[in-house]
């Protein structure tokens, strides 16, 4: 997923996310040009830090 929607799914914005991705705190990969974030490595985030609602 872009920065932009984890951005949004973290209640960040955008220059936040890509803070979060240079610090390591969010994690990322370069594809070309473009920074993606592994939606698996998002929800084990998300679910590590609790804030996922219970699905």
């Amino acid at each position: 997923m872009t920065i932009t929607e984890a951005a949004r799914m973290l209640g960040l914005g955008r220059g936040g996310a890509y803070l979060a991705v240079s610090r390591g705190d969010l994690p990322a990969i370069r594809i070309g040009r473009r920074l993606l974030v592994p939606r698996a490595a998002l929800e084990r985030l998300l679910d590590s830090a609790g804030q996922r609602s219970g699905a």
